[in-house]
């Protein structure tokens, strides 16, 4: 095929490139979904379970329209891990299918009032920012998994990082026909076989897992204490998930708060997020590896999408395969992610150059400047046992200060329309 060609959301691929393409994705989310259950002390089979179950649901509920791979949320850690500290897994799970079912409602609301809102609250100069941050502010923590920063800098980890970014990077320029959209999948690979060579890779974990195991499903138990500490996440999820359905939409070059709509893809996060908290796994979101993936590669399938989700499924059972795709060393995921988080700050930039963004005016120069600085800035405001810190800060301020314009607008004392 010729590497220049868009493989849109509903185009069909033949099998021998929908299962490279399907494992490239599935790759591509592993490392940041696999982390949330190890840090709550979970196996990862049930949440790779659920991140199939999820984006298939997600698929399905947005008519096929809004390619998105869902995978474990980082939102939920802070509160979840004081949940679990008191009151035990279980009632976090408790927590989640409150935050889930709360979200499902407000997807209710916005299907009865409609979206427009999005672009008083959140215009061009705030949306690019906004979206930018998505990947801008996760380069550190790229930078951290890939070994590359700190005081204990090891060469080997170095290596290993420089090798599987040079891959990635230099075949999406070069790489010709098939090859030049599973950039990051061969990337993967050279990246495991540059640490297997310099020994940075522990098997313990595949020698001692069985060939099949069923995931480690459990039920939920309630607390009002629990839920009401989990609940104001709703905050921070519902702003990540405006930013990945924007940048998504300019990267595939469609309007998707409008069709298959907010409503629809809202619901759908948050339905798999409430499903996620009955079977014991923990919160999904649409997840920014993956978002990368289509920009650098132009595959916006959504089979390709299922294909992954269905390989995830099939890898939650199978003991051996999740053990192996696990000893993938943090060198090998941060150098991919590198990249990839890159692009979704690209993806920003291109905003406020499609819109043709007028930074002459001051009302625009000024949402652009306080709302890259808030992102960047390290600024924390806690609400309880929620820290908004980052994009959803971000994103929380250029909404209050565009709807404060807006108003200024209309009552005509603005200097500058």
């Amino acid at each position: 095929m010729n590497g220049n060609k868009v493989i849109q959301v509903e185009d069909k691929v033949p099998f021998a490139m929908l299962l490279p393409l399907s494992i490239q994705h599935m790759f591509a989310m592993f490392g940041a979904s696999v982390l949330v259950p190890f840090i709550f002390g979970i196996n990862p089979a049930v949440v790779l379970f659920m991140n199939g179950i999820g984006t298939l649901l997600f698929i399905f509920i947005t008519k096929k329209k809004a390619p998105a791979y869902l995978g474990s949320s980082f939102a939920f850690l802070a509160p979840a891990t004081l949940v679990i500290q008191h009151f035990g897994y279980a009632y976090a799970l408790g927590g989640f299918i409150a935050v889930g079912f709360c979200g499902c409602i407000l997807s209710i609301i916005i299907y009865k009032c409609g979206s427009d809102w999005i672009n008083i609250v959140l215009p061009p100069a705030a949306m690019g920012p906004v979206v930018a941050l998505i990947g801008l502010e996760l380069a550190g923590t790229a930078a951290s998994t890939g070994g590359i920063v700190g005081d204990n800098i090891s060469l080997k980890n170095v290596f290993v990082f420089f090798v599987t970014i040079a891959v990635a990077v230099f075949g999406s320029v070069l790489f010709r026909k098939f090859l030049s959209v599973i950039p990051i999948l061969i990337a993967i690979i050279c990246g495991y076989i540059a640490a297997v060579a310099v020994g940075i890779v522990d098997f313990t974990a595949f020698k001692e897992a069985s060939l099949f195991a069923l995931p480690n499903f459990s039920s939920p138990k309630f607390n009002i204490n629990a839920i009401l500490t989990i609940l104001p996440v709703i905050l921070v999820i519902v702003s990540e998930h405006i930013g990945h359905q924007i940048v998504t939409g300019k990267i595939i070059g469609r309007d998707l708060l409008k069709d298959p709509g907010l409503h629809r893809s809202l619901f759908a996060d948050n339905f798999s997020t409430m499903i996620s908290g009955f079977i014991g796994s923990v919160p999904t979101t649409t997840y920014g590896e993956n978002i990368g993936v289509m920009a650098i590669t132009k595959v916006y399938s959504v089979r390709v999408i299922a294909g992954a989700a269905i390989i995830s499924i099939i890898v939650s059972f199978v003991g051996k395969l999740t053990a192996l795709i696990s000893t993938i060393p943090g060198p090998v995921i941060g150098g991919i992610s590198f990249l990839l988080y890159g692009m979704i700050g690209a993806s920003g930039i291109r905003i406020l150059i499609d819109s043709q963004v007028d930074l002459g005016k001051s009302r625009n120069l000024i949402l652009v400047s306080v709302v890259f600085i808030t992102g960047l800035s390290g600024v924390i405001v806690k609400l309880g046992n929620v820290q908004l810190k980052g994009m959803v800060l971000a994103c929380i301020v250029g909404m209050i200060l565009s709807l404060l314009f807006h108003i200024f607008d209309k009552l005509g004392i603005m200097n500058d329309r």
